[in-house]
């Protein structure tokens, strides 16, 4: 099975929307990988609370079949634990990167 992960750590919009989910779309569409693997790391949390566009683009990922979940430590550490769950994003504990291969 071929497995993607992918870290998303930085805050910033553009980057999101024009390279990241882009490519997400276009691999699972294109079949390029079994299994996609979305991560919400560090300032990316922040900006999926906080932007409407964001969540709109996640649900959709999350409707085409990409898997997406949020690091527990970073959505506590901006106090959007809740915010995060609510958008339908599973939130967990990471041990360290290495369980990312794991999954």
């Amino acid at each position: 099975m071929k497995k993607l992960n992918v870290l998303w750590t930085t805050g910033e919009k553009d980057v999101a929307l024009r390279m990241i989910f882009i490519y997400l779309l276009d691999a699972k569409s294109m079949g390029w990988w079994d299994e996609i693997n979305l991560i919400i790391w560090g300032p990316s949390a922040k900006l999926v609370a906080e932007n409407r566009l964001i969540q709109r683009e996640l649900d959709f990922l999350l409707q085409s079949g990409i898997n997406v979940e949020a690091c527990e430590g970073c959505t506590e550490a901006y106090g959007i634990t809740e915010k995060i769950r609510s958008l339908g994003i599973p939130v967990r504990l990471w041990e360290s990167l290495n369980r990312i291969s794991e999954k």
